[in-house]
């Protein structure tokens, strides 16, 4: 039996969201405060020890309460709701357990739900004792909002409670069966039994602080082995014979203090004589009496733990927890749960980059391992990873990826101004490219995903913790990008911008992908000019008729030749269905002296040197040529250089970077900029008088 799927409602940022689970492991991923850590925490309240409090609910259900604290009316109000659905194999030994546990259900038996739901059961109540708290004089509202009122943990508490149902899925939608709350409590325990391996795992250096050492989690790990019979009695073996030496030991050290106080008349004569024991036991010899080390064998040198790295420690924390969570369920004698799923957060604290990599592989061995040595080798839990390491992603299949995305709030007008209230949750399993074709060659939605997928795992994982993408040409753009955004959209550098190197041929295969993350991105991208004779060789972008060869540019704005891609207008370069703006070479006006000409480039080289063309002029900025007087003449010169095998474009770069000259972006990269600055930072809107 496995989690199949789990829906939240009303908690946090998750006002309604839907995730499928993974049979072995899923990882939620997403830019910080997109409600990751939230899909976890719900379960620790639930299911875990902590308590709600009126701040898990969502904050657009919160104006509902203080409504009803002033008017008192309301159908119902708001509930934080948890399904979770289970798949059961109907030929599976299991099936009859969960056939039991959930009687009501008709003749779906592959998908088996249970809902947790908090909620007041008596709102009228809860307004009375509100009234009662804070009376409300006429028609003015109470002095606390109701709210308010329920931010006392105690009186939420007192009012709001935990219940159960059975779900069953029909076509006709989603029944409840309420349960019992007993009986709801014991069928949760009896399904599924949750772990948490926490964020804030308190491994640190501190030799002081024993409370943090690593030793503490090995004495945790023996101390629930000893509830296996042969483990115990040989420990208590060990811990007698160690007591009575040491009672032995004591005896002679403290004669001469016994017989002092026998002395002063303590005890009486007529009591029993004192005496000092050993009563060491096995459930206390670990903790706090015992220190880890780390132990040259060819040399025989030891070293205490904190002479070992976080990062070491951590992935030993973390293995242990997994192999002691796993054990603890497998050796459940009555009423096992079901299924398991173990929860661990921020995996990559402290770990270098090759560890992240096989973080999810060692800790599969370690569980395989523990089914193994416990001959429960078919009881293997869920994982959810919750991260934010490209280095765990890109070790991650592509199909295990939720995707965590800030989002306005249900029904809110999509106003870039607002703050992203929300979450949307979107499963990477469920992308799909459509089938297209480019430069008359078709390419499938195989080909295409299997494109990204490689493209993703080579390169760029970190896209999925960006606020935007920048998808550029080539190596020169990305280098430049950074200096270039400081100049043109000094905005953006608060913002966490993926910058993807992808070539003209390749943005828009990224464009579906994007668009399905709705992650916002801008294209910078070239005219590519090419004859439109012959083999269509590359000319210069001024060239009459000529065409462009960038596929992107093609396939996105559904044109061929130059001249119509410079009649196209910014709005049509932006797609606000997909959040994108494409931009790309633009003529430039260009002066020297007396005269001026209009140039027209081909590259972001081209570009820049037109940009900057009194630069190079005046020697701060140099292409390694000799610019003519004329500006025909440099026109031409420059383009051909630029065009040449001998242009080293990473040269041109760094000396671009390396340069004291104030140069300036070219054009068409600060316009797309700035859109996307606007994009993220968008003006704030005028007050109202």
């Amino acid at each position: 039996m496995k989690i199949d799927r789990i829906e939240i409602r009303n908690f946090r940022r998750l006002e309604n969201v839907s995730a499928a689970i993974e049979d072995r492991e899923t990882v939620f991923v997403g830019p910080n405060n997109s409600g990751k850590t939230s899909a976890t925490a719900i379960f620790r309240c639930f299911l875990g020890q902590r308590k709600f409090r009126i701040y898990d609910f969502s904050v657009a259900r919160i104006p509902e309460f203080d409504d009803f604290g002033v008017t008192g009316e309301a159908d119902a109000l708001p509930s934080i709701e948890l399904d979770i659905w289970f798949k059961v194999d109907p030929n599976s030994i299991e099936f009859g357990r969960a056939f039991t546990l959930l009687p009501n259900l008709s003749d779906n038996f592959e998908r088996l739900g249970v809902r947790l739901r908090y909620a007041t059961p008596n709102p009228a109540k809860l307004r009375e004792a509100y009234l009662t708290a804070y009376p409300q004089a006429g028609e003015e509202a109470p002095e606390k909002t109701l709210s308010a009122f329920l931010s006392d943990d105690r009186e939420l508490n007192r009012h709001f409670e935990i219940t159960y149902a059975s779900l069953e899925a029909t076509e006709a939608g989603v029944t409840a069966a309420t349960l019992d709350k007993d009986e709801g409590r014991n069928l949760l325990q009896s399904l599924v039994r949750i772990d948490f391996v926490g964020a804030q795992r308190n491994i640190d250096d501190d030799e002081e602080n024993r409370s943090n050492r690593l030793s503490r989690a090995f004495a945790g790990f023996y101390q629930k082995n000893l509830e296996r019979p042969e483990v115990a009695e040989d420990a208590h073996r060990v811990i007698n014979e160690n007591n009575r030496q040491l009672t032995d030991h004591y005896a002679k050290q403290f004669a001469g203090i016994m017989g002092v106080i026998k002395g002063i008349g303590v005890p009486s004569v007529n009591d029993r004589e004192l005496r000092i024991v050993s009563t060491l036991n096995p459930e206390t010899a670990l903790s706090g009496n015992t220190d880890l080390l780390y132990v040259d064998v060819y040399r025989g040198h030891e070293l205490p733990e904190l002479y070992n790295g976080l990062g070491f420690k951590n992935l030993i924390y973390m293995a242990i927890q997994a192999k002691h969570y796993h054990s603890q369920w497998v050796r459940t004698s009555q009423n096992r749960p079901l299924c398991q799923i173990i929860f661990i957060e921020e995996p990559e604290v402290h770990l270098h980059a090759q560890v992240q990599q096989t973080f999810i592989t060692n800790i599969w061995d370690v569980i395989q391992q523990s089914a193994e040595a416990e001959e429960a080798g078919d009881w293997i839990p869920q994982l959810i990873v919750t991260t934010h390491s490209s280095h765990i992603l890109d070790a991650t299949e592509f199909g295990k990826v939720r995707y965590f995305r800030r989002c306005h709030l249900n029904g809110e007008a999509p106003d870039p101004a607002r703050i992203l209230n929300a979450t949307q949750v979107h499963s990477l399993r469920d992308f799909q490219p459509t089938a297209v074709e480019i430069a008359d060659q078709p390419v499938t939605p195989e080909e295409a995903l299997a494109f990204l997928k490689r493209y993703l795992r080579l390169t760029h994982c970190d896209l999925f913790f960006a606020d935007a993408a920048v998808l550029v040409e080539g190596s020169v753009e990305k280098l430049l990008m950074p200096t270039m955004i400081d100049k043109a959209a000094n905005r953006l550098r608060a913002s966490y911008l993926t910058v993807l190197e992808i070539g003209g041929a390749y943005a828009h295969r990224f464009d579906e992908l994007l668009s399905f993350l709705c992650i916002p991105y801008l294209i910078v991208t070239d005219l590519d000019s090419v004859d439109p004779t012959g083999r269509h060789p590359a000319c210069r972008a001024d060239t009459p008729g000529a065409l462009t060869s960038n596929a992107s540019l093609k396939h996105l704005l559904e044109v061929n030749s130059v001249d119509e891609l410079m009649c196209i207008t910014p709005d049509q370069k932006h797609s606000a269905e997909r959040g994108r703006y494409i931009t790309f070479q633009q003529d430039i006006t260009v002066t020297d002296g007396g005269a001026t000409m209009n140039m027209r480039p081909r590259t972001l080289e081209e570009a820049f040197a037109y940009q900057n063309f009194a630069r190079l002029r005046d020697g701060t900025l140099s292409l390694n040529i000799t610019i003519p007087e004329g500006l025909g003449e440099a026109y031409n010169s420059i383009y051909e250089h630029i065009k040449s095998s001998s242009f080293k474009k990473t040269d041109f770069a760094m000396d671009v970077l390396a340069s004291e000259a104030n140069w300036q972006v070219p054009a068409y990269i600060a316009e797309g900029l700035a859109w996307l600055e606007n994009r993220l930072y968008p003006p704030v809107p005028a007050e109202q008088p």
